[in-house]
């Protein structure tokens, strides 16, 4: 019998049937796990690290509280025993066919789809709709086809464009002939390279009103080479503009200021309210000459990278160095077998314990994190009397596997750590790319630090060694006039009893208006605009727009609510909608390498650097069609640092340069004299 469609559903909806991800409807937040998870986030209940709904109806809780608490009718099947057998095979006591017979019960727990097998046993389909279905096997084999003939790597299928090329193609009439080799080389070339061109030309409107940051981010390859990505970005998209080789000159302050100032003035000084580039001494230097030069542009250093600086420093205190690691041990042990692995997996629901797409620190501190968590499962799991009969278990790394298990010192520091390495990472996960966070980020770090000091209970010779460590990067390399300007424009914070507007935010708010007024007209209408906004008047004041504090994005607030103060709501919308970080997108640097490696002639290299420029530009498209592209404001309590990572995106594919060559450039004249600018790309 199926059963009927859980109750649950009318209060979330699918996201990703693939990795079970559900969203509330009540607060967006997303769930790997399917909907038995989502329960206890509508009950607001507590469950490992599931953040309970802060905005469920309260009859929706108690409802969703009595389906948890109702006891199930049907009988709890008896877990097959696991055999740990030295031939690294896993068995089951339990009979094949029982086995198959409840699959279903017993692995898709709240599952309100019925099982394939059931689908098959319903009566016949129709001959129409068998004939369809022929079509559609008989097109799969087709595509698989061309697939396997092109040695064409699956995860093509990810791409956005893939299924966009199928419904494209079914739209046309039977007959279509797909584009030979010459237009796609030529004709389609042009037209798809127009598309992105409107597309540049349609964001560059929109920096008019929102502005934009220019990206700077640097990469060296094992051989020297030195190369420089920029990108442009706003909340409407990104727009890859060049790659440039630097080699020779990266550390030479006056070159890389010069490369950037010409990006800034092709892009608009008018446009460019901020710089983001790394934070090394030559591009800090650099951004300090852009900034004396042009005193309405900000610069900045990449959030990211300052944060994981903070993390790396932790990681060097000695006591938490032992346990990441033992944690370092245990993932290895357990990574190191498929039998093991397995097991783990079938045993706490297919989470991971490794995270190894993001950031080499951030990833150390969320896998500790992830073994916090399960730390019953991992001890239920390796403390079983089979495993113990094992041959596994008498292994020396089984052995030191078995010991930080049962070891109280090592469980103790582990949940310390976590407890107080979580505040960073909460600010890393919000820094990403994805949140409009640059006005949050001041609150960010005091918050983390008032989390830190609260679990050590205020004593200073506890929370002050991992407050020092934040205030060095903090102070000395992060900290800027845009971030407490942000900070001072955030309605959430600005008005919020709880948050304590300092005299650095205050300062950084007059600073930054010193830089964008440009004019004296400008400079009278912010001083008389300010206290409108400090004291609430007029439409800052209303029912509709305190409510809306928490419940906008800050840009979007001043963009409903500042209309009476227009000189000063212009300048907090261009603030508060740029970026804090450089690392969102994963460029894949070979597409770049291989361009800038090879010497080439002027024409090879221009026809070569328009493809990288479509390449590059439909990667940053997909990403940002993949992102909830509506700019929400942010909690820093509800911040879930288990939810994907946009760094946890797979990199743009590389572009094989030389393999399209022989193709782009078959109609090129090879001329004796090459460009000047051939470092430019």
């Amino acid at each position: 019998m199926v059963r009927g469609r859980d109750a649950c559903w009318e209060h979330c909806v699918l996201v990703d049937a693939t990795k079970q991800k559900v969203r509330c409807n009540y607060c967006e937040r997303e769930f790997s796990g399917g909907v038995y998870r989502m329960k206890f986030h509508l009950a607001q209940i507590k469950n490992k690290d599931i953040v309970p709904c802060s905005k469920v109806p309260n009859d929706v809780r108690d409802h969703i509280r009595s389906i948890l608490s109702t006891p199930k009718k049907q009988k709890t099947l008896k877990k097959p025993k696991v055999d740990w057998t030295a031939n690294g095979q896993q068995h089951s006591s339990s009979g094949s066919e029982n086995s198959h017979a409840n699959h279903y019960s017993s692995g898709q727990r709240e599952s309100s789809c019925p099982p394939l097998f059931l689908l098959q046993n319903s009566p016949s389909l129709p001959a129409a709709d068998d004939a369809q279905k022929q079509k559609q096997d008989y097109a799969d084999k087709k595509i698989a086809t061309f697939f396997f003939h092109n040695s064409i790597p699956f995860n093509v299928t990810k791409s956005i464009y893939y299924q966009e090329m199928v419904d494209a193609i079914a739209e046309c009439e039977l007959g279509y002939k797909a584009p030979n080799y010459d237009s796609l080389r030529s004709v389609l070339l042009e037209k798809v390279k127009d598309d992105i061109q409107d597309c540049y030309r349609k964001l560059k409107d929109n920096w008019k009103d929102c502005g934009c940051t220019v990206l700077c981010e640097s990469w060296c390859s094992t051989k020297s080479q030195s190369l420089v990505v920029f990108t442009v970005t706003c909340p409407k998209g990104a727009i890859f503009l060049r790659s440039i080789d630097v080699s020779g000159h990266e550390d030479d302050a006056t070159y890389l200021f010069e490369v950037i100032e010409t990006v800034v003035l092709e892009v608009g000084l008018e446009s460019v309210v901020q710089v983001i580039t790394d934070s090394t001494a030559s591009y800090i230097y650099a951004g300090r000459l852009l900034m004396d030069k042009y005193s309405s542009l900000f610069w900045s250093p990449c959030a990211s990278y300052c944060v994981n600086k903070m993390l790396e420093d932790m990681s060097k205190e000695g006591w938490v160095c032992t346990v990441l690691e033992e944690a370092k041990i245990i993932t290895q042990y357990i990574y190191s077998n498929t039998l093991r692995l397995g097991v783990m997996r079938n045993l706490n629901g297919g989470e991971e314990l490794t995270r190894p797409k993001i950031t080499q620190f951030a990833t150390r501190f969320l896998s500790l994190r992830s073994i916090v968590i399960q730390e019953d499962t991992l001890k239920h799991t390796f403390s079983h009397m089979q495993w113990f009969s094992s041959d596994y278990s008498r292994f020396p790394d089984a052995q030191a596997f078995k010991s930080l298990l049962h070891s109280e010192r090592f469980w103790k520091s582990a949940h310390e750590v976590v407890s107080v390495s979580e505040p960073l990472i909460k600010i890393l996960r919000m820094v990403d790319g994805d949140m409009p966070a640059i006005g949050y980020l001041y609150e960010a770090v005091e918050r983390a630090k008032i989390s830190i000091k609260e679990y050590y209970k205020g004593v200073e010779e506890r929370y002050i060694p991992i407050w020092n460590i934040i205030d060095h990067r903090w102070n000395m390399q992060l900290q800027s006039t845009i971030h407490a300007a942000a900070a001072f424009l955030n309605p959430s914070i600005f008005y919020n009893p709880n948050c304590k507007i300092d005299l650095r935010i205050r300062n950084g708010f007059q600073e930054a208006m010193r830089k964008v007024a440009c004019s004296d007209l400008d400079k009278v209408e912010i001083t008389k605009e300010h206290p409108v906004y400090i004291n609430k008047h007029g439409a800052l004041g209303t029912d509709f727009a305190i409510m809306r504090r928490t419940l906008n994005a800050p840009g979007d607030w001043w963009a409903a609510y500042g209309y009476e103060i227009p000189t000063l709501q212009k300048v907090a919308i261009r603030i508060l909608s740029q970026p804090c970080s450089l690392h969102w997108c994963k460029w894949n640097w070979a597409t770049f390498e291989s361009l800038h490696t090879k010497k080439r002639n002027a024409e090879e290299f221009k026809k070569l650097g328009d493809l990288v420029f479509m390449h590059s530009n439909l990667w940053l498209k997909s990403i940002h069609e993949s992102w909830d592209r509506r700019c929400k404001p942010i909690n820093f309590d509800e911040i879930d640092v288990s939810s994907d990572w946009p760094t946890e995106l797979d990199p743009s594919a590389p572009l094989l340069i030389d393999t399209w060559s022989d193709d782009l450039l078959a109609e090129c004249k090879v001329v004796p004299d090459f460009a000047d600018n051939q470092r430019i790309g």
